[in-house]
């Protein structure tokens, strides 16, 4: 996959090729898009809250692609998507609240 494929503050289903090599299905939602690597916080399964940083050749199909309104997107600081706050790391535990949800 490369870049254009994504837009961010975009919910995808897709399937991710994890450090394991083994391919899985995953519920991510797009923060922000990097030219080799997006920040997305995975909504789904026990790793729910936990941004990541996915390389776009770790996703290996999008199956399904489902925009968000405006009151739905998870909001989180921009200093916590800077690139030089990714660059030692690959996940991040954050809070992200949604005003639409009262959070």
């Amino acid at each position: 996959m490369d870049k254009s494929r994504f837009t961010a503050d975009t919910r995808y289903s897709v399937t991710l090729r994890e450090a394991d090599g083994k391919l899985r299905a995953a519920s991510i939602y797009v923060h922000r898009l990097f030219d080799d690597y997006m920040i997305a916080r995975r909504i789904d399964g026990a790793q729910l809250g936990m941004l990541f940083k996915i390389p776009y050749q770790d996703i290996v199909r999008i199956v399904r692609v489902i925009p968000v309104a405006d009151e739905q997107r998870f909001m989180v600081p921009d200093a916590m998507l800077n690139p030089k706050v990714w660059e030692t790391r690959d996940t991040m535990m954050a809070y992200g609240s949604s005003p639409g949800l009262g959070k």
